[in-house]
């Protein structure tokens, strides 16, 4: 599993494990969660980086529709993992 490191501006630096990444409607998704545990929370980050951006920018989907849309993606593409 991929790991990267987030830095948040008000915090300290957070380590996540990446699951699966997919594009939809032209915005990149990563499914990512903090542990390497079968049992781990995950978490549905997009990506909200403007095209001068150096590095990519993320921020939690908290939008119901639009969590449901790409946690459907995410679950057909890992079936092994519980996504609710």
């Amino acid at each position: 599993m991929e790991k990267i490191t987030f830095c948040p501006e008000d915090g300290e630096a957070v380590e996540f494990y990446v699951l699966e990444q997919t594009r939809l409607g032209g915005i990149d998704y990563i499914l990512v969660t903090d542990s390497d545990d079968d049992e781990a929370e995950a978490l549905i980050l997009k990506d909200v980086s403007a095209p001068e951006d150096t590095e990519a920018v993320y921020e939690i989907v908290d939008d119901d529709n639009e969590l449901e849309a790409v946690a459907a993606i995410f679950s057909d593409m890992l079936e092994d993992i519980d996504l609710e």
